[in-house]
């Protein structure tokens, strides 16, 4: 018998997270180790009158595609993908692993070419995402693969999951409501707003947001979420951040990552671990050495760092920069195939000003 949560989760995710509607196109991907929740999503998704098509794939898969491709294979962009990012009405993608570490070993050039080949399709997905034709939402289920790398069994990881999508708790949306309105006040006050300067032992940075919209992050694209975001002014960003947590795409953890920007470019970078992965994913595309976002984490309720970036972008007490894409909706310009989150705790001797004036100290709002 399915967990309670998990079917609150499925729930919570179709009619509040995406809203479907009756005649939607959903499409689900998946992977197949978490085919007992896609089960129950594809049940709520019926039930709100969408019409569904699930794909599953798995690492073993993406493994034998990644290795058996030559560089024309690896440059091909499937039609079917194409089709379903142009016109589907709702995207949910349930990610989970049998193993988290399939892709460490395979060349980054390969990775590469595939991440230039589909930066056509990542922008028609960016810009449908911005002027709201396409609904989306990514998930996570929790696995023993996850539950690994987070350092927990996989009951604590499902009680971890679960807490902190509110889905253990009798209404989650009333509670992904409740924090919507708690960012509107964020975003409110830094309307109109112009500059903002980063300091901390971990950091010494400036950036405009000057005529840049932040976003509020409860739960409709990410579950969990809990975050307010923007993209900087793409020429703006000066100064350095060091990345206190891994950061980690690809199959491959890199680790101490400290960037330096000038005039919005990032112009010097070093990594304690897998250095040559994040020098390659810096010069993916004419976009990628941008600053992409800017983003404040806002769940509390997530204080461990599970190396799942779904989780940890959104620890409250974090920022988060991203290189790579910028968000239409915020008024970016930049566009890439990268778009890569990188993690700095901010819980102690750190302050955020904007426009001069302190807005967020030692890991929390002031205003």
């Amino acid at each position: 018998m399915a967990d309670s949560r998990m079917k609150k989760l499925a729930k919570l995710l179709v009619d509040y997270s995406v809203k479907v509607k009756p005649g939607d196109w959903v499409y689900i991907s998946a992977e197949k180790v978490a085919e007992p929740f896609v089960n129950l999503v594809l049940e709520e998704v019926l039930k709100a009158g969408g019409n569904p098509t699930v794909q599953l794939g798995s690492d073993m898969l993406r493994e034998t595609i990644m290795n058996f491709s030559d560089d024309t294979q690896l440059s091909w962009v499937s039609p079917v993908q194409k089709l379903v990012i142009e016109q589907a009405d709702v995207m949910i993608n349930i990610s989970a692993s049998s193993n988290t570490r399939t892709l460490a070993a395979v060349d980054p050039k390969k990775q590469q070419i595939m991440g230039k080949a589909n930066s056509e399709i990542s922008k028609i997905y960016m810009n449908r995402s911005a002027d709201g034709s396409l609904r989306w939402v990514i998930t996570q289920f929790p696995c023993n693969a996850l539950a690994q790398e987070a350092d927990m069994s996989l009951r604590d990881f499902e009680d971890f999951v679960y807490g902190a999508t509110f889905a253990d708790q009798d209404d989650p949306i009333a509670k992904w409501t409740e924090i919507s309105d708690e960012h509107e006040k964020m975003i409110a006050w830094l309307d109109g707003k112009k500059e903002v300067k980063v300091k901390s032992k971990h950091a010494d940075l400036t950036l405009s947001i000057d005529g840049r919209k932040f976003i509020n992050s409860a739960g409709t694209n990410n579950m969990p979420s809990g975050e307010i975001f923007t993209s900087p002014v793409e020429d703006s960003v000066n100064g350095w951040i060091y990345f206190t947590y891994p950061a980690i795409t690809g199959g491959r953890e890199v680790e101490g990552i400290r960037l330096e920007f000038e005039n919005g470019k990032v112009v010097k970078a070093s990594a304690e671990k897998n250095e040559d992965y994040l020098m390659k994913m810096l010069d993916m595309d004419e976009g990628s050495r941008t600053l992409g976002e800017f983003a404040i984490g806002t769940n509390y309720g997530i204080q461990k760092f599970t190396k799942s970036i779904l989780f940890d972008e959104k620890i409250g007490g974090s920022i988060h920069l991203a290189i790579g894409a910028g968000f239409p909706e915020a008024g970016s310009k930049n566009v890439s195939a990268v778009h890569w989150d990188m993690i700095c705790d901010m819980k102690t001797d750190s302050e955020i000003l904007v426009d001069g004036e302190l807005f967020y100290k030692n890991g929390k709002f002031v205003v």
